[in-house]
């Protein structure tokens, strides 16, 4: 997986790298998840937002991203024994900034189509690059944590429904809509209508399919883990007795091979070999 990782631009740092590059990166990789959590309220201040404030604000928050990213790769390689290594090693992350500090540079016009794609695929990268530094606490056997971070989701998921959708006129309504959209249930009812809440259904799509998965997985493991545990108590039990027979055979084996001695011992001084007393 790791190797997989590196190949992907997401290697961290290597192994063999100085200690300064491998202790500023433990902390550095939750810096840089946070600096990639600014690239989703910017994306939908630009898209949403009618007022050139809005925009410069979504800008903003870009251009806190770029910087960010720049200054964490840059002490990064710093710190690292080989430089332009680092940089290969972490070109996912090159590529972020990147399109982080295009974003900046975009207008407030309208979006072409054109834009539309690059804009969307940058978000998909952030999107993928958040889910890979969160890969850890997403575990399957982590069902309290996957069901908490569900409840957020879907508050947070009607709160952007709430905002960026017209025919949405309550909270509650938002909340039904981003259930509708993660569960994957489509009943009707609602739908989303504008370009903005159409790009916000996907995400959402998205990350709901895959944490319910999750949750799904994990319910199943408890029950699986479960089954494990008495096959294990049954497989205890079973060792145990084998242990206490295997015992008890060792003892007789000893007292009839004692017993055996012996009687050998009374038979060689009662019958002693002829012609000793000649």
């Amino acid at each position: 997986m790791n190797e997989d990782f590196r190949l992907a631009g997401l290697g961290g740092i290597d192994r063999r790298d100085g200690e300064p590059a491998m202790h500023a990166w433990r902390w550095l990789q939750w810096v840089l998840l946070g600096f990639s959590l600014l690239a989703i309220p910017a994306f939908y201040l630009e898209l949403a937002g009618e007022s050139a404030r809005l925009h410069q604000l979504g800008r903003l928050l870009y251009a806190g991203m770029a910087a960010g990213f720049v200054a964490s790769l840059a002490w990064l390689a710093h710190l690292s024994r080989k430089p332009a290594g680092v940089l290969v090693r972490n070109r996912y992350d090159v590529l972020i900034a990147i399109g982080a500090c295009a974003s900046v540079m975009s207008g407030v016009s309208a979006w072409s189509s054109f834009e539309w794609c690059l804009r969307i695929l940058f978000v998909g990268l952030v999107a993928v690059r958040i889910a890979v530094s969160l890969r850890g606490f997403f575990s399957p056997n982590r069902l309290l944590l996957l069901l908490a971070t569900a409840a957020v989701l879907l508050a947070s998921a009607g709160a952007g429904f709430y905002w960026l959708e017209p025919g949405v006129h309550t909270y509650a309504e938002g909340v039904w809509l981003a259930f509708e959209s993660s569960a994957t249930v489509g009943y009707g009812d609602m739908a989303p209508t504008t370009p903005a809440s159409r790009v916000f259904a996907a995400f959402v799509v998205l990350l709901g399919y895959g944490l319910l998965s999750l949750v799904f997985a994990s319910i199943a493991a408890i029950f699986v883990e479960q089954e494990e545990r008495l096959l294990r108590r049954e497989m205890h039990r079973d060792i145990k007795s084998l242990q206490a027979e295997i015992a008890a055979l060792r003892r007789e084996v000893h007292a009839l091979s004692g017993g055996s001695r012996a009687t050998g011992e009374v038979v060689d001084r009662r019958d002693p070999t002829p012609g000793k007393h000649d």
